[in-house]
């Protein structure tokens, strides 16, 4: 008898449910009203469709020029803007609508803070994320962004006041060994002793997202098989699929239930079905009835 279970930890983080939530009340309040958000909500085409069909309006920043100012509500997604983005908008006389992560909104603030102070702002990211190019703006665009310790090592000056974020939603394990490595590097500049005057990092990365780890790792490791549901654009989904799958080798990455292969199957008789911060729980949910489907069970 085949079993199958979703994972009580996967599904939208906080700020993607705030951000979907911010989207489903404005249409819902404003039928007579175009309503608009600036880049896709969210990494996964299944709930990018879902709310298209309910009237949402996916633009570009080029696109905003040539809507209605009178009847348009331009919604900031959860990623966030850079200030230029906001004075732009009201430049327009656009009614905007801020759905920003309150998290990412944090990092902003103090992005804003340090570069105010001096320091030489070290973001561990994506340098063309959206969210990236958010803090950017929160800084003139004067940080270095950068991917691995190596490139940390190479790119960033130690003998200059310096301090280290995240994006949101990078590796925990990734931010660790950056810090690691420019404090070691930091010590050359000290003379062996105190750094935290030169250098200091800051764990910006969001705890719902770090802590999935440990949750996803137990789940894998308690299925015969696994079903990874996710945008395939969401370096979160890669991310957190190559944990699953280094738990478990029997675990299959899809975006589309037409993607499910039956050989899969073949003496999985307890199947587990995840997915990353950006898929959504009704989907899940759909995959799992579609099994059943499959397999004639009720």
């Amino acid at each position: 008898m085949m079993k199958i279970d979703i994972d009580e930890s996967s599904g939208f983080c906080w700020g993607v449910v705030g951000t979907v939530d911010a989207v489903e009340k404005t249409l819902e309040a404003n039928q007579d009203k175009d309503i608009y958000i600036l880049g896709q909500i969210i990494h996964n085409p299944k709930e990018t469709n879902r709310l298209a069909e309910k009237g949402l309006k996916t633009i570009s920043h080029n696109d905003l020029i040539n809507i209605d100012k009178e009847k348009s509500i331009v919604i900031i997604r959860a990623h966030g803007e850079p200030p230029s983005t906001f004075k732009y908008l009201n430049d327009l006389n656009l009614k905007i609508i801020d759905a920003t992560c309150p998290l990412v909104t944090v990092l902003q603030k103090k992005i804003k803070k340090y570069f105010d102070l001096g320091y030489q702002l070290v973001i561990y990211g994506k340098k063309e994320h959206a969210e990236v190019i958010g803090l950017r703006g929160f800084c003139n665009d004067k940080c270095i962004v950068v991917r691995s310790a190596d490139e940390a090592l190479d790119k960033v000056d130690l003998s200059r006041r310096t301090v280290l974020f995240s994006q949101t939603t990078m590796d925990k394990n990734g931010f660790r060994e950056i810090k690691k490595a420019l404090s070691n590097k930091a010590l050359d500049f000290t003379d062996g002793g105190n750094i935290d005057e030169l250098f200091t990092a800051k764990n910006s990365i969001c705890k719902f997202v770090s802590s999935r780890e440990k949750g996803l790792s137990d789940f894998a490791s308690s299925h015969d098989l696994i079903l990874f549901v996710a945008g395939r654009n969401s370096s979160n989904a890669k991310s957190l699929f190559n944990k699953c799958h280094s738990v478990n080798n029997n675990t299959y990455f899809i975006e589309d239930v037409s993607e499910i292969n039956n050989e899969w199957f073949f003496n999985a008789h307890n199947i587990g079905i995840t997915g990353a911060t950006s898929t959504p729980q009704w989907y899940m949910e759909f995959v799992r009835t579609e099994i059943l489907k499959i397999y004639d069970y009720d």
